[in-house]
């Protein structure tokens, strides 16, 4: 059997079509969030979203090298040390899958199967990207800046090491982060120990793990991550758009208790004060709708004071006088360049960046 015979196709799930055995792999694999856990300022690493496109490399802080190299003046290579002895510096991020929300839609994208909570935050320490850049000192000729992870395998039959490309200008200008510890611990081996690149702003798909290479080229960078993985398409041989920043999204912390199959929640009537979060890749969020009676009127949440960590998530809170009876939660995000979260977010081929309205079931006893 060949590679291309072997490998998986991106394909859409058939009516009625279930969850596949590929797809049940994947979710037992990676995991998401749970909701409860919104009520961390910061994600615990062990409850924080991971994807893993292929293995968790065998790495070793004691022997990683970075280099850097391709169109700049003064090729880099670094250990921890040296590294380090460029200095420190600690960002609170909001990062988010871009297959977030990628089961819900209709039809179904095979793949990982995420509902809403393929998210968390975490201050990540390490240097500035831009402060490499400028040490190795780019060349004119520079276009784009590649980076390269130690994870290995093989999608849709192309056998790589996954990476992803930045233009020169989103390298420097992005406020990324090449870090080694995440809340103030090294990395776990499951976040990229012992070294990530942190992309504030962007979807996970471009702060690659196990970073072990950064190479500036001439030309843009055309590989599969880039060129065909993370594109939105309506039709399989479109060329389609990057997947980039994220688009706002609010969620609730579920109130009160669940059923164990189906997560509907249970809570006694009477005053309850609903929490969440809410964030944007594009611009600091500046208000929160939330509606108890499945969208058809909303109400302005009240937003927390906010931070200097713009593109982290910000709290919010409801005082609802919750009546007796079955009630549709739904909740909305602005943010400050006007883009704001769909009741229904538009269909695509890959599933992402679905960021639809989350709903949630709660029965008023």
């Amino acid at each position: 059997m060949s590679v291309e015979q072997f490998s998986t196709k991106g394909r859409l799930a058939d009516v009625g079509e279930g969850i596949t055995g590929d797809e049940l792999q994947l979710a037992a694999r990676n995991h998401g969030m749970p909701l409860e856990a919104l009520r961390y300022d910061l994600t615990p690493p062990g409850l924080h979203y991971v994807l893993v496109h292929y293995d968790i490399p065998m790495t070793s802080a004691s022997n990683w090298r970075l280099t850097v190299d391709g169109c700049v003046e003064q090729p880099l290579s670094f250990g921890q040390t040296e590294l380090r002895a460029m200095g420190r510096q600690t960002v609170r991020v909001t990062l988010e899958c871009a297959g977030n929300g990628r089961a819900n839609l209709h039809p179904r994208p095979i793949s990982q199967p995420w509902l809403t909570e393929a998210v968390g935050t975490a201050e990540w320490t390490g240097v500035p990207l831009a402060d490499l850049l400028q040490a190795a000192v780019l060349r004119e000729d520079a276009v784009d800046v590649v980076f390269t992870g130690a994870d290995h395998g093989y999608e849709r039959g192309v056998e790589q090491d996954y990476q992803r490309g930045l233009s020169v200008a989103e390298a420097i200008d992005s406020g990324a982060l090449i870090a080694w510890e995440m809340n103030g611990h090294p990395l776990p081996p499951q976040h990229g120990y012992p070294l990530r690149l942190v992309v504030p702003g962007w979807y996970g798909m471009a702060s690659v793990k196990w970073l072990r290479s950064i190479e500036v080229i001439d030309h843009e960078f055309t590989g599969y991550q880039n060129a065909v993985a993370y594109r939105f398409r309506t039709e399989a041989h479109d060329a389609g758009e990057p997947v980039t920043r994220i688009e706002p999204r609010a969620l609730l912390i579920p109130p009160g208790s669940p059923d164990f199959m189906s997560r509907h929640r249970f809570v006694a009537a009477g005053t309850i004060t609903l929490r969440g979060r809410a964030w944007s890749g594009w611009a600091p969020i500046e208000r929160v709708e939330v509606s108890v009676d499945a969208g058809a009127t909303w109400q302005d949440a009240k937003l927390d004071a906010g931070s200097n960590d713009d593109l982290a998530w910000r709290s919010f809170e409801y005082d609802w006088d919750a009546g007796p009876g079955e009630h549709v939660l739904t909740v909305r995000a602005y943010d400050e360049s006007g883009r704001v979260q769909p009741v229904e977010a538009p269909w695509n081929r890959g599933g992402f960046a679905n960021n639809s309205a989350q709903r949630i079931t709660v029965l008023v006893q």
